[in-house]
């Protein structure tokens, strides 16, 4: 009986113990409104004169960020701008400056400006009611180029003379039937403007400007008309001989429908969303106007190298016929050199797997490749860009070497080439990333951020422009977001560690000069928590692999014996790193976690950004694959070395990570006890094109990597706790994506698991009770589940 007794008053301590676990912090706590942590600075920017920093903020608890300034002159003091002041701020990141940097040109309120830096004075040079876009100084800097109407003007310093130079117009030319109608109803326009005296005014005025904006002429002007064709990109040579421009087919698909349930009008309204992966996507075309010969011609790729080239995946259809044929590609990015004498092109295969650099003769349109990146799986990474264009590629002063990034190493690094030559050099090397290089205010540097201390480190460093060593200006462990003074005698730095959010920092532009912290936002609530850094470790995948990881690993006294093993979303995307997460609300529930008994594993698994190419594309044509099994070798890893319970492990994540926690709770349900997957996917063929193509090529395609890749084919695996969570807005992973799933589930008769829906959310959720009522059904799974 005594044996008995004993046996009891234990069971009664032990579960008193685990269920007497608590935490400073709540799901409540930590999913308020955000406000409660403090403010942070963002969006950081410079003054023309570099001697004010300016930067989003909310020092004052307002309904939504402000703007404030720091004069370095005086650190100390932080100021919000009035709205007064807001709009006589000069525009950092947009217009166009001289080459000696005196003199920049930039457009606000409809209104040309050129603003004097020695004098610091602004003129207003145009304000014709129209919206002006693109100004530019061309090689003869007393002449700017700026589009206005869907055309590109010239304008001179010298006599104030507007000159439009190209005229192009959408449809096509008047027919005679057109020409009728018009004359059919020429007699109640006329009608229309003699009884209205404000109409008549509007016209007379438009009029006026149209005077004044085109030239005298004997001969009517070659016109252009694009047809059904958008056009949009305008750009002048320097040397005014020859303008580029793109056309922009766009294909009608068929878009889904996102019903909204609790519109503020009562009835039902249907959000007409996104296309899904495979419908008929932009055809871009290359047009050049040639000037002198008041012609157009398109640019015709049908000779770069491997055009016609098959994907290497058609070998797994044997019974299909494949024909070579050349592909379509998307011709973006015009860079003519400041002489105007050369012009490169950056274009790119739809199918995303070619990515051509080609010198482009703008006098008959024909290309000769310089650069040739070709990735079986889909291009990518950083400085490189997407589909659309985009990342690093330009000129340097010399007019004959132009600098691109590319993963031709397996690393995305910075490369120069001769164009007169065809000579390609590399100005980094190693196995790491290289992000946002920029040339010096007198070219003859680089200023570039790596990675190559740590993959979770980023610092910011000074290299000669034809290449050399690289100096190191940051010093600071974590994230150096910097922004360069415009004289380049300071950088701000906005700066972050794993348990510290970001703040704002001044330093000198030298190596060893330590940085001033300038902002100190974190509220009194949020500092009275001693918030975990979390360890930085790796584990050995089973294929031999070391996976990068951050692991939580409660005290020895309330730990569980469980654990939690964090996805995150995105699907390209680091989280393990020394910085500030952008999955904060996740970090602090992941404290929550630990301080409850539970070991946390957040993993970079394949796929994540970060570590270079072969990294990036181990997931092609097989999500759910590389990346699953990192997420089940890392239950074993916790197993082997922490001491987890092998049934009491569970698994969550969002998005991406919605989508890999249901295929681990489908396809790996002997690792996986519980899991809550939010926002997933759950059948690839009803996501996007632009992300989902990439990765699994096509659906009619290439059917077999969708059907391997989507959870909804493998629900009857399901063994464990599913918690499914999702926003009945969500444009971006549509509601119908778990409807679909929900009815397989109930089809196939399982009854462990349930569905959270959140009528007011999109796929970011904002409000904090939606937040908050989805972790606490996050944290009741895992605490029903898993402990004992």
């Amino acid at each position: 009986m005594l044996q008995k007794i004993t046996l009891l008053f234990l069971f009664t301590f032990l579960s008193y113990n685990l269920n007497a676990q608590t935490s400073a912090l709540s799901v409540e706590k930590i999913m308020q409104d955000t406000r409660w942590m403090g403010t942070f600075p963002s969006d950081v920017q410079w003054g023309e004169h570099g001697e004010t920093i300016y930067f989003k903020y909310n020092r004052d608890n307002d309904p939504s960020d402000s703007l404030y300034r720091i004069r370095i002159k005086n650190p100390k003091t932080i100021v919000k701008m009035s709205p007064r002041e807001k709009m006589a701020l000069i525009p950092e990141r947009e217009g166009d400056y001289n080459k000696a940097k005196t003199k920049k040109l930039y457009t606000k309120a409809n209104k040309l400006y050129l603003y004097d830096l020695k004098k610091r004075e602004k003129t207003i040079l145009l304000q014709l009611g129209n919206t002006i876009t693109s100004p530019r100084f061309l090689a003869d800097e007393s002449r700017i180029a700026l589009e206005m109407e869907n055309n590109l003007f010239v304008y001179s310093l010298t006599d104030g003379t507007l000159e439009q130079v190209t005229h192009i117009k959408s449809g096509e030319p008047d027919s005679d039937k057109e020409k009728e109608r018009s004359e059919k109803n020429k007699w109640l326009q006329e009608n229309n403007l003699e009884l209205l005296s404000v109409v008549r005014e509007r016209e007379e005025k438009k009029k006026q400007a149209e005077t004044y904006r085109e030239m005298v002429s004997e001969e009517d002007p070659f016109i252009f008309y694009s047809g059904d064709k958008n056009v949009y990109d305008q750009q002048l040579s320097p040397d005014e001989k020859y303008a580029t421009f793109s056309l922009v087919t766009r294909n009608k698909a068929k878009k889904t429908i996102v019903p909204d349930y609790i519109d503020a009008s009562g009835y039902t309204s249907d959000l007409n969303t996104r296309a899904k992966v495979g419908e008929r996507t932009a055809v871009v075309e290359l047009g050049i106007y040639n000037l002198e010969k008041d012609t157009v011609y398109i640019v015709n790729t049908g000779t770069l190298p491997g055009i016609t080239d098959l994907p290497d995946y058609v070998k797994d259809y044997p019974d299909r016929e494949w024909k070579a044929e050349e592909r379509q590609v998307m011709v973006t990015d015009v860079y003519f050199s400041d002489n105007g004498e050369h012009a490169v092109v950056n274009i790119r295969s739809k199918d995303n797997k070619d990515r051509w650099i080609a010198l482009l003769n703008p006098e008959d349109g024909s290309l000769k490749t310089l650069d040739r990146q070709r990735d079986e799986a889909w291009i990518a990474g950083p400085g490189i860009g997407w589909t659309m264009g985009g990342g690093t590629l330009g000129w340097l002063p010399d007019n004959k070497h132009i600098y691109f990034q590319s993963e031709e190493t397996g690393y995305s690094h910075l490369y120069l080439l001769d164009v007169t030559t065809g000579k390609k050099k590399a100005l980094t090397s190693g196995e790491f990333e290289v992000f946002n290089p920029v040339l010096s205010k007198d070219r003859k540097s680089w200023y570039l951020t790596t990675s190559e201390v740590h993959p979770g480190e980023r610092h910011f460093y000074r290299m000669p422009v034809y290449g050399g060593k690289m100096t190191k200006l940051t010093s600071m462990t974590g994230n150096n977001q910097v922004t360069l003074s415009p004289d380049e005698k300071y950088l701000a730095i906005r700066h972050s560690y794993s348990n510290k959010p970001w703040e704002l920092y001044l330093k000198k532009n030298t190596p060893n000069t330590e940085a001033v912290q300038l902002t100190s936002g974190q509220s009194e609530a949020f500092s009275a928590y001693s918030w975990r850094d979390p360890k930085l470790i790796s584990f050995t995948a089973s294929d031999g692999t070391e996976i990068p990881a951050r692991l939580y690993v409660p005290e020895a006294g309330v730990k569980n014996n469980a654990a939690v093993i964090f996805v995150h979303g995105a699907g390209y995307l680091q989280n393990v790193h020394k910085w500030w997460s952008s999955y904060f609300r996740e970090y602090m529930f992941h404290n929550l976690l630990t301080d409850l008994g539970y070991t946390v594993l957040d993993i970079d698994y394949r796929g994540s950004a970060g570590y270079g190419r072969d990294w990036r594309t181990a997931i092609y044509r097989h999500m759910g694959g590389k990346d699953l099994s990192d997420q089940v070798d890392g239950a074993r890893y916790l197993v082997a070395e922490h001491g987890i319970d092998k049934d009491k492990i569970g698994i969550y994540g969002g998005s991406y990570g919605g989508f890999i926690t249901l295929m681990a709770m489908f396809n790996e349900s002997d690792t996986f006890t519980s899991g809550a997957a939010l926002r997933s996917v759950t059948d690839w063929a009803h996501y996007n094109h632009g992300y989902t193509s990439n990765i699994l090529n096509e659906p009619a395609k290439d059917p077999k990597a969708y059907r391997r890749s989507s959870p909804i084919y493998f629900a009857e695996g399901l063994k464990g706790n599913l918690l499914i969570a999702h926003g009945m807005v969500d444009v971006n992973v549509h509601f119908q994506d778990v409807v679909r799933l929900s009815q397989r589930l109930i089809e196939l008769g399982k009854d462990n698991w349930e569905m959270a829906v959140y009528p007011a959310e999109d796929h970011g959720f904002v409000e904090p009770s939606s937040w908050t009522d989805e972790y606490k059904r996050i944290l009741k799974l895992f605490n029903d589940t898993l402990p004992e």
